[in-house]
């Protein structure tokens, strides 16, 4: 696995207890695929550029510390971002992407400039996807769900 493979750059693996820290701050469970990764794998830092925020004690991103600082901090005072929607990377530009956490898949989001939306891909396939080069923070604002 590409994320494995990069471990020796990554932050150490989070506590269960910061990850029910966080579960609480924002009211829905992680996906189970990013528990996972949080608690198996690193603290944030994987994905694309320097990687997604962590939990607390994690990777960070500039003055963003954790997903539920930034999730405390809003989630959205425009109300553009819905309820359960986390800011999980910036990727500069006023760009963000996002994970619902409503949804066990992780269904990923991206908003841009107040505009958000989802992408029409889950967490997994944008793991792969944003490394490999085939999900750029350009087709991910472009881009439109399928329905």
């Amino acid at each position: 696995m590409r994320i494995a493979a990069q471990a020796g750059t990554l932050p150490p693996p989070a506590t269960p207890e910061a990850v029910a820290a966080a579960e609480e701050v924002i009211g829905f469970p992680l996906p189970p695929l990013l528990r996972r990764l949080y608690v198996e794998v690193a603290n944030g830092g994987f994905g694309p550029d320097e990687g997604v925020l962590g939990v607390s004690g994690g990777a960070a991103q500039g003055n963003f510390a954790d997903i539920a600082e930034l999730y405390q901090d809003g989630p959205d005072p425009s109300g553009h971002i819905p309820e359960g929607v986390v800011l999980i990377h910036d990727w500069g530009c006023t760009v963000w992407s996002l994970v619902d956490f409503r949804d066990p898949a992780g269904a990923m989001w991206c908003n841009h400039e107040g505009e958000c939306r989802p992408q029409g891909v889950n967490l997994a396939e944008w793991l792969t996807g944003t490394p490999a080069g085939t999900l750029t923070v350009e087709t991910l604002m472009e881009s439109r769900p399928t329905s």
